[in-house]
């Protein structure tokens, strides 16, 4: 090579690596290096990340900025990642400028070919239609009997005879399994009126339900590829995007028929003035609300699905586990269940609380368990970070600049752990942080400081129905079972964007013994009525 040549060569990497010396004293996050950036630490890191970025947010304040590609033209701009738990910078990007924070259109592109242009995975004009058609249904009691309905017949027809076979025959459960077929059924049923029954005895598998979820794994793989290499993929049909076409295909032809059949029934009913009661799904809701192609009322069920599934179940499992870990939280809310039960169906006769399901009036008292849904989803929420598009240059609350074109990803798993937040115990699990000081009442705390369900124009349409989904499973599980996690069996984070567990959760089932906790309650009743005979004579 020439002098002339390597003259150019020294230059160019001088004048490189003098850039990058500005460029990453700039940023507060984990260490950057020379052109692929943060990329090295987010690989070493790959099975622990959400602890990883919890430990760099408490490094750094609640906020740091960190680049994934250290190239020019690209490092300040694509390449900028913002990192923030601060419930203040949360409140500016999720509310008060939302419109500066769009989902993108890397997020967009990473979910068109599963989500369309649906709900969850739209922005502007298109999410504002969505979002005022399904804010109306979700606002209504036919939905919120429709999904009681779907649940209550789940658990009582299906969840609850498995694990009393799996008590009686003193065998194993991988509750996270059961858990996820039984809100995937429920919320098929809520959103286009299908019960697919993957809760059956026997677990059977379904074509649907093994479709999707290979559709949703690699739709989740494009994330961990450069987005060239997965369009070049895509294009050529290779590897998990030929999963991802094939399963998609096969959705698409089983809603194809939902749709057309569900068009049919909805024309017979409006013609058949003496036919039953109109379906109450989410599917035909949209239907009969206005004019959408049969690709769009594809989407909506796609967008629910995916969303009430993976979450409630998720949830749930994480609960299970905590309950299971801490007995004094347990026994709070299997004798909050029993005091609720014999306000409502008798003291006297406890088969009565078994015999049918939990109504609407009884879950809405359950108030400690509420509080330990909602300490479970503070601690392990089920979409552990997420991420906005920056459209214009901006300044966060904290004073932190982010320019457009870059990305902002705010982590909820962290925004849970803070001690600048939840005080020196915001690792432990303390039901008790959600109740009044007298522990009658359930207060919630502040949306941006809990993200669990989001926050701002885009909060989740769907939380008060996922409390309700919640409660009924664990309290008609906790009121007859008592679960305890299967020798050797290691709970771990699945590094995913749903806060799955990795190995899924084996427990033991056992029959759940109230007679203690009866006795405990007839004590206190006594012990009340005599401590208002005194007044009741002084009165007289």
């Amino acid at each position: 090579m020439e002098s002339g040549t390597w003259a150019v060569v020294v230059a160019a990497v001088a004048a490189y690596l003098a850039w990058f010396w500005r460029m990453s004293r700039g940023l507060s996050g984990p260490r950057v290096w020379p052109v692929v950036g943060s990329l090295p630490g987010l690989l070493r890191h790959a099975e622990d990340m959400h602890e990883w970025i919890v430990a760099n947010l408490r490094r750094t304040g609640g906020t740091y900025q960190t680049c994934i590609f250290a190239v020019p033209g690209l490092a300040r701009r694509g390449g900028l990642v913002t990192v923030t738990c601060d419930p203040k910078n949360l409140e500016h990007v999720l509310k008060s400028r939302f419109d500066n924070y769009p989902k993108g259109p890397f997020w967009h592109g990473v979910f068109r070919d599963l989500l369309g242009d649906g709900i969850f995975n739209s922005d502007g004009d298109t999410w504002v239609a969505q979002r005022k058609t399904a804010a109306l249904e979700f606002t209504t009691r036919t939905l919120r009997t429709a999904m009681s309905r779907w649940v209550s017949r789940s658990i009582h027809h299906r969840l609850l005879p498995i694990l009393a076979d799996a008590a009686a025959a003193n065998v194993h459960v991988d509750l996270q399994d059961l858990l996820l077929r039984l809100t995937f059924d429920n919320i098929c049923g809520l959103a286009f009126g299908n019960d697919p029954e993957t809760l059956a005895r026997g677990l059977p598998d379904n074509a649907f339900a093994s479709s999707f979820d290979r559709a949703t794994e690699a739709t989740l793989n494009r994330f961990i590829l450069p987005e060239c290499v997965w369009r070049c993929k895509r294009w050529l049909g290779l590897g998990m995007e030929t999963t991802l076409a094939s399963s998609m295909a096969h959705v698409d032809r089983y809603l194809a028929a939902v749709i057309k059949a569900r068009k049919l029934e909805l024309a017979d009913n409006h013609n058949d003035t003496t036919s039953a009661t109109p379906h109450d799904d989410l599917l035909s809701r949209f239907m009969r609300k206005g004019t959408y192609s049969d690709d769009s009322l594809q989407h909506v069920a796609l967008n629910f699905i995916l969303a009430g599934r993976d979450t409630s179940s998720v949830a749930l499992s994480w609960f299970f586990w905590l309950v299971s870990t801490h007995p004094a939280a347990e026994r709070s809310i299997v004798r909050e269940l029993c005091a609720v039960l014999a306000a409502s169906r008798g003291a006297d006769d406890p088969a009565s609380w078994l015999a049918s399901p939990l109504a609407f009036e009884e879950l809405d008292r359950l108030v400690y368990l509420k509080a330990a849904l909602s300490e479970t989803l503070r601690l392990y929420p089920s979409v552990p970070e997420d991420s906005k598009h920056v459209v214009a240059d901006d300044v966060l609350p904290d004073g932190t600049f982010v320019p457009a074109g870059s990305s902002i990803t705010y982590s909820i798993y962290s925004a849970g752990r803070m001690k600048s937040v939840w005080g020196e115990d915001c690792l432990e699990f303390r039901p008790e942080r959600w109740l009044s000081a007298d522990g009658a009442r359930f207060e919630p705390h502040d949306s941006y400081r809990f993200v669990a369900f989001n926050a701002g124009p885009r909060i989740c349409l769907g939380k008060d129905l996922a409390y309700l989904q919640m409660r009924n499973i664990a309290g008609s599980v906790l009121l007859r079972h008592r679960l305890a996690v299967a020798p050797g069996h290691r709970v771990e984070q699945k590094m995913s964007l749903t806060l799955f567990m990795k190995h899924g959760l084996r427990m033991e089932v056992r029959p759940r013994d109230l007679a203690p906790i009866l006795d405990d309650l007839h004590v206190v009743a006594a012990a009340a009525v005599a401590a208002s005979t005194p007044a009741i004579a002084a009165c007289a």
